[in-house]
């Protein structure tokens, strides 16, 4: 077995380092691209009931359809799409996030 040096083992440290500072940039940037998508979502479901008369089952055709496009992806309830519209329109006072 080889004797690593002290000067492999300070690259390796720092090399690891630059992969978790990586990795937490990547989950940052994922939960920013998913807020502005529920943000959006949200704005999409009010602007399109106002202007539309869309009935009591809205939320559950728009949750089944998304669900059977994107099968991959959770968070397309009932519920959590009106979630999204509340979250539009609790911090559309504040005329939107940064």
């Amino acid at each position: 077995m080889a004797i690593i040096s002290s000067e492999y083992k300070s690259w390796i440290g720092e090399l690891k380092q630059r992969i978790r500072q990586s990795q937490i940039k990547a989950a940052v940037k994922v939960n920013t691209e998913l807020l502005q998508l529920y943000w959006g979502l949200g704005k999409d479901i009010v602007e399109r009931q106002l202007d539309s008369s869309w009935g009591s089952g809205f939320f559950n055709q728009l949750s089944k359809d998304l669900k059977s496009d994107f099968p991959q992806m959770s968070g397309f309830s009932p519920t959590n799409l009106k979630y999204m519209k509340r979250f539009y329109l609790f911090y559309n006072q504040d005329d939107g996030i940064r």
